[in-house]
């Protein structure tokens, strides 16, 4: 392993002034190199060393929001993160705050596990200079200047599949299931099932359910309102979709990676983290 770890701060949630330093001074104190990020309100305030060195790994502190920013970055490089919660649930968080110290001396012993976890992507169609957007939670459409519902074409390896007017859809990765899927009625899924989650959101239709699909589908959203919308990734909003206008998302071929312990695991991050 690369003997420099990196740091990804969320400034909202700590004091940096105090923490990093001393994290900085732990690292050189056993041969270890340090660089810094910072994030805030409006996302990474600084830019990522990637490019010029080498990292090891990334320490996150923060909430899953920052745990979110890091991997979908390191993910590029194939760079486990280890996320520190500072936040609320901290799902991808795997310590908390009084035991940095303890895992940063078992990542220098390589006491530990990378789990690797699925992402998807999301591009719009038929535009030439459409960006490729990388979610680890989820892509969410969803109602954009109007209390009208929506209406969809949902598209599944080419085949047409359930529609109905909604006030959004939800597609969520395994990851992404324990949180804004969670709370629409979806299923909770182990992060270790390479699917994809497909849940409405308030949807006009009793027999309309929840639906998990093969990471090897390709799935179409069109959007069928005259007042079109909006699409977020991972809680960060990136496009606005006219009517007739259409997503594409697929399994991704990078996955984020996560350093995980010995003890922990996820029915019982499930208990602890859901009560």
């Amino acid at each position: 392993m690369a003997q420099t770890a990196a740091l990804y701060v969320n400034k909202m949630k700590i004091n940096p002034d105090v923490l990093v330093p001393q994290i900085s001074a732990w690292l050189s104190a056993r041969g270890w190199q340090s660089v810094v990020w910072y994030t805030g309100r409006q996302g990474s305030e600084s830019g990522y060393p990637f490019d010029e060195q080498e990292i090891g790994f990334v320490l996150s502190l923060g909430g899953d929001g920052t745990v979110l920013e890091a991997a979908r970055e390191a993910a590029r490089h194939k760079v486990p993160v280890l996320g520190v919660n500072y936040g609320q649930l901290g799902f991808l968080c795997e310590v908390e705050q009084g035991d940095i110290f303890t895992a940063l001396q078992r990542i220098l012993d390589n006491d530990y596990m990378v789990e690797e976890r699925l992402m998807l992507t999301a591009c719009q169609l038929n535009q030439e200079t459409s960006p490729v957007f990388s979610a680890l939670n989820d892509v969410v459409f969803a109602r954009q200047g109007t209390d009208a519902m929506m209406s969809f074409e949902l598209r599944l390896s080419g085949e047409p599949i359930a529609s109905p007017p909604c006030d959004g859809l939800i597609i969520a990765t395994p990851t992404g299931s324990t949180a804004y899927s969670l709370s629409a009625g979806g299923s909770i899924v182990s992060p270790d099932v390479e699917a994809i989650l497909i849940t409405y959101l308030a949807a006009h239709a009793l027999s309309t359910r929840p639906m998990v699909v093969s990471h090897k589908d390709v799935l179409d959203v069109t959007v069928a309102s005259p007042h079109g919308g909006r699409v977020s990734v991972d809680g960060q909003g990136v496009l606005s979709l006219l009517p007739g206008e259409t997503v594409r998302i697929m399994a991704s071929e990078v996955k984020a990676r996560f350093i995980r312990f010995a003890g922990t695991n996820f029915p019982k991050m499930i208990r602890e983290k859901l009560r």
